[in-house]
């Protein structure tokens, strides 16, 4: 189905908001880093594809990407990352450690950092089931 098409205005916004966030001044490669661990989190092949190749071409090394999955066991990635990485997790699985995490956050990130990275994440969440739903198969 080509729901893009279909409700070109509904989704076109949701697209925007994505345009968005990704010029509101946060660095780029922590917002696709947790947009690729979400899209690994709701199963998007699509959008996995996607946002890997994102951080090939933002000069990720694909041994880091391809331990992605496995963050919280390597040190491949920064405190920084992690704690992205943490809070798109918290986010996505509404686990009830996001109050500990945001706390964390708030000591690295601005206000509006918070928000946008927050926004990311959930509008990647839709995203990814927007695709999974109602996108022909690849």
């Amino acid at each position: 189905m080509n729901y893009k098409e279909i409700a070109k205005e509904t989704i076109g916004n949701l697209y925007r908001a994505h345009n968005s966030i990704r010029k509101s001044g946060i660095d780029e490669k922590l917002i696709a880093l947790a947009e690729l661990r979400v899209s690994q989190i709701n199963s998007c092949a699509y959008c996995c594809s996607y946002h890997a190749k994102e951080l090939s071409d933002f000069g990720f090394e694909q041994d880091v990407i391809n331990r992605l999955p496995g963050w919280k066991h390597t040190n491949v990635f920064n405190d920084r990352q992690k704690l992205v990485l943490g809070w798109a997790e918290a986010v996505t699985y509404n686990n009830d450690d996001w109050y500990e995490m945001r706390e964390k956050l708030i000591q690295q990130f601005t206000e509006r950092e918070i928000v946008e990275l927050t926004t990311s994440i959930t509008l990647m969440s839709t995203l990814n089931r927007l695709r999974i739903t109602l996108a022909e198969e690849e």
